[in-house]
């Protein structure tokens, strides 16, 4: 029970179309296994009930809430639910991220549309719930921040511009963050997962046709020196619940890889 009684918001606690498990789900239901009080925030709320459901199932407390991460008012709202039902925030994890599916592509073909599209929800979001926990963890005099990035974000074969450039600008924001709020006993923290087997992943290069499932899982866990073997939202997920805990108190402004080695092969 690494965050018994501990109060965390879970932001993309839902589910994207598609075979498997997210990582915000994944996260939500750790999370719920480990003791914490969850608010599982998601766009779709149908489909963080359906997270919320899944944790109770586990033995967890998790309730449901719905907010669109470009919205800032409604991320407020999101931080004012889960301190006004439970009197504090331990915990802010952001797992929000869209790539291709909001139209981001190679520099000729990026929109400015997309571009805007994709680092409002993927950075935007983050920087904008940040703003309104951090002075909650600050009068609490503890808390954690820790938000999803990618390994996208420092290797230099990932090739669509607005998930990379979005993905690496919640890495130096959480490290400021983590800077700014030391003093207050407010740890932040980034995660970077490689590639993983999950529903946002696959999805879209799926729905091209290009190659059937197994091709496409063969061609990326080729990718992983480790095992090659894709990872799994629960490795990113178990890597959170480590984060959140007391274990990493003294574990602020790390971008922690999740990546089965990739990023040490890429030196």
């Amino acid at each position: 029970m690494l965050l018994k009684d501990r109060v965390a918001i879970v932001v993309g606690a839902g589910q994207s179309p598609g075979e498997g498990t997210g990582i915000g789900r994944a996260t939500t239901l750790r999370f719920a296994r480990e003791g914490a009080l969850i608010l599982a925030v998601d766009r779709d709320l149908a489909s963080a009930e359906e997270t919320a459901a899944m944790a109770a199932q586990a033995g967890g407390t998790c309730i449901a809430h719905q907010a669109d991460v470009t919205d800032e008012a409604a991320l407020a709202g999101a931080v004012a639910a889960a301190y006004g039902r439970w009197g504090r925030v331990d915990i802010l994890n952001y797992n929000v991220g869209v790539s291709m599916a909001a139209g981001d592509a190679l520099l000729p073909q990026l929109t400015e549309e997309a571009f805007d599209r994709v680092n409002a929800i993927n950075l935007r979001g983050a920087i904008m719930i940040a703003k309104h926990v951090l002075p909650i963890m600050r009068a609490q005099r503890s808390g954690v921040v820790i938000n999803v990035s990618s390994i996208a974000a420092v290797e230099n074969t990932y090739n669509y511009v607005a998930y990379k450039t979005s993905k690496a600008g919640m890495v130096a924001f959480t490290a400021q963050i983590a800077m700014q709020n030391a003093e207050h006993g407010v740890r932040a923290n980034s995660i970077l997962p490689g590639v993983m087997e999950t529903p946002m992943a696959m999805g879209p290069r799926l729905a091209s046709g290009e190659k059937t499932r197994d091709q496409l899982i063969a061609e990326r866990n080729a990718k992983v020196p480790l095992r090659r073997r894709m990872g799994s939202p629960w490795d990113v997920a178990s890597a959170a619940a480590f984060l959140a805990s007391d274990d990493a108190s003294f574990i602020t402004g790390v971008a922690l890889p999740v990546d089965g080695g990739a990023l040490a092969r890429i030196g």
